[in-house]
Formats: C-alpha cells, structure tokens, sequence
C-alpha cells in the first residue's frame, strides 16, 4: 500500500465520520443554545435542564436519520474490504 492510497482511505473515513456525527452534533448545539436562552429568559440557573431536552433532540435524530447512518457505515467498510485485494498488492 502507497501513502497515496493511505491518505484517500484515512480522508475518506474522516469524511464519512464527520457526515455522520454532524447532524448529531447540530441538533444537540441548536437544542442546547435554545434551552440556554429560555432558561436566560426565565432566569431559572438549572444546570440539568438542558440534558433531557437534548437527548430527546439526539434520539429523534438517531431514529430518523439512523438507517441512512447505518447504510453509509456499511457501505463504506463493505467497499473497504473489497478494496483490500487490491490495496496489499
């Protein structure tokens, strides 16, 4: 294997982890930011009410976006242990 194929895979699954977590990480930040702005509003200084809210957001995300999560993982170490053959040569 040449550095060259080494790069594409690392980039390649760097590219594929950060699709996958960023819509994760969004929704916990947006969910974060408004809950931090009513509890600013409403001045209520409770440090564990942003954890449920949160949560709740990352769960509904996982169960619609996580059968097209899982098809892109798949896909990807699918076509990654094919590309082996031809990658040791």
């Amino acid at each position: 294997m040449d550095t060259d194929t080494a790069i594409s895979l690392a980039s390649k699954g760097l590219t594929i982890t950060l699709t996958i977590a960023l819509p994760l990480l969004v929704i916990g930040l947006v969910v974060g930011v408004v809950i931090s702005i009513i509890q600013a509003v409403t001045q209520i200084q409770e440090q564990t009410l942003s954890f449920v809210p949160k949560l709740l957001a990352i769960a509904a995300v996982l169960m619609i976006g996580g059968p097209w999560m899982l098809d892109v993982i798949t896909q990807y170490t699918r076509d990654l242990w094919l590309s082996i053959p031809n990658t040791v040569k």
